[in-house]
């Protein structure tokens, strides 16, 4: 059940078989059925989660009722709310399996462990937080400057998988454009057209 993660652990750091066997011992599996929460919320999120199988979506919902999702994460992607996680303050966000899924959990104390045990993991956690923070902003500028076009077309490369897994309203959801668009972009980009 490990072997996704040690080859996603190893593409950023290098650790023995020792090592590696430790921070096995910290991680807790976990099966979600498809629509089962990770996190609800209100709720503290306890965990990070590496996704093993499956898909999972992160998203808050608004006064008016309208889902905003904030990010997917399938096979070899991690998620949590990351702000929760370390401050220990309630979640506004749920996250969701959208398929049956099978994760690791690492929880905060696992996670700080981890860290003072071997201190390359401290490194690789570090590359997975700036990756993040430089993701974050590219889709923040993407959502003020970009058309609805370059946004689908920029989702289709870093999520190529989700096009096939993932429900068309879900996708218009996180790209912040209607339903109707998103149909219409689709359409637009069948190949041999």
């Amino acid at each position: 059940m490990f072997e996704l993660l040690y080859r996603k652990i190893t593409e950023k750091i290098s650790i023995t078989e020792e090592e590696f066997t430790f921070c096995k011992s910290l991680f807790q599996p976990k099966k979600l059925r498809k629509r089962q929460y990770l996190l609800q919320e209100g709720d503290v999120c306890k965990y990070q989660a590496f996704v093993e199988k499956g898909i999972l979506r992160s998203y808050t919902v608004d006064e008016k009722g309208a889902g905003h999702i904030l990010q997917f994460a399938s096979e070899g992607w991690w998620i949590a709310d990351l702000s929760s996680y370390i401050t220990g303050e309630p979640s506004p966000f749920n996250i969701e399996a959208l398929e049956d899924a099978e994760l690791l959990l690492l929880s905060k104390p696992s996670w700080d462990k981890l860290m003072q045990t071997l201190p390359g993991f401290e490194h690789y956690f570090r590359i997975l937080i700036q990756n993040n923070l430089i993701a974050t902003q590219k889709r923040l500028m993407q959502s003020l400057t970009e058309t609805a076009e370059e946004k689908y077309n920029k989702f289709t490369q870093v999520y190529p998988d989700c096009v096939r897994r993932v429900p068309q309203h879900m996708i218009a959801s996180y790209l912040g454009i209607s339903r109707e668009t998103l149909s219409r972009l689709r359409k637009n980009s069948v190949p041999g057209r």
